[in-house]
């Protein structure tokens, strides 16, 4: 009897464990950016429901889950609602998610300021070093932003 209960403790313990570990390592967050300009964000997955707000070009959002062709997205406010896949891509984008920031030459704070950047400005992601996250925006500016200034922080 002792073996049993030992045996079945044991179990559920290393089955507990698998489970954390599951959860620790996680399933990599979908980062999406919008095609077009005045897309709209709808309350269900279908034309039918109710337009709750609409997103520019290059907007990013997270995908919670998707249904047939349509992906329930959340974006960097917490905002959430569907959206049809043909108006999503896979480019990697990145949105300014503190009142101002400096963008560098570099990847590190020792590197010169060369703009200020706003909440809310969205950016093209071009490279990943670290922390350090090189952006454009618009081919008008490129340089770097740290990631703790941006939305999603980790956009790989």
């Amino acid at each position: 009897m002792k073996t049993t209960t030992f045996q079945r403790l044991f179990l559920g313990t290393v089955v507990a464990l698998f489970i954390v570990s599951l959860s620790a390592t996680g399933i990599a967050a979908e980062y999406v950016s919008v095609t077009k300009d005045g897309v709209n964000m709808r309350s269900g997955p279908d034309t039918t429901n109710n337009v709750v707000w609409q997103v520019f070009q290059s907007y990013p959002l997270e995908v919670i889950r998707r249904e047939g062709k349509w992906a329930y997205v959340v974006d960097f406010e917490g905002d959430k609602g569907w959206i049809y896949e043909t108006l999503i891509s896979s480019k990697k984008t990145v949105i300014v998610n503190v009142e101002t920031g400096n963008m560098r030459s570099g990847p590190s704070t020792s590197d010169s300021i060369i703009a200020i950047v706003k909440k809310g400005v969205v950016f093209e992601v071009l490279e990943i070093k670290g922390d350090w996250i090189k952006v454009r925006y618009k081919n008008e500016i490129t340089g770097w932003l740290y990631n703790s200034l941006l939305w999603p922080s980790n956009p790989r």
